[in-house]
């Protein structure tokens, strides 16, 4: 499920740019770099400064360790199904236990889509 919508972030993210411009200033005032210099895909790996890699792993680091919920939440969270965090958007969650598992069934399809379409896209 996390991978999954990691690659759903990740794709929206590849896309959006072109549809809607990417945002207006800079990435790294100091170092010049505005927001429009950075490409899509892997040639920015090469445009983001140092301090935006730190910024990025440290990031990844927080939202892997989050899975183990850092000793503060009660144990039930943790008995809890993959990916169903207690948050229940409205018109989208449901009782009806078929439902849900349809639905279900539709995030992880889309997810694999999704990691496919990220690979292609590189």
């Amino acid at each position: 499920i996390k991978h999954g919508r990691i690659a759903m972030l990740a794709t929206m993210g590849y896309i959006t740019p072109t549809l809607v411009g990417k945002f207006p200033g800079y990435l790294s005032p100091s170092l010049g770099l505005k927001f429009a210099d950075v490409p899509h895909g892997l040639a920015a790996i090469s445009k983001v400064p140092t301090f935006g890699w730190i910024q990025i792993v440290i990031y990844a680091l927080y939202a892997e360790a989050s899975s183990t919920n850092f000793g503060y939440f009660d144990e039930s969270f943790s008995k809890q199904a993959p990916g169903d965090y207690g948050w229940k958007p409205p018109l989208l969650a449901t009782t009806n236990v078929e439902l849900r598992t349809k639905r279900l069934n539709a995030e992880i399809a889309n997810g694999r889509l999704a990691m496919m379409a990220i690979i292609g896209m590189f």
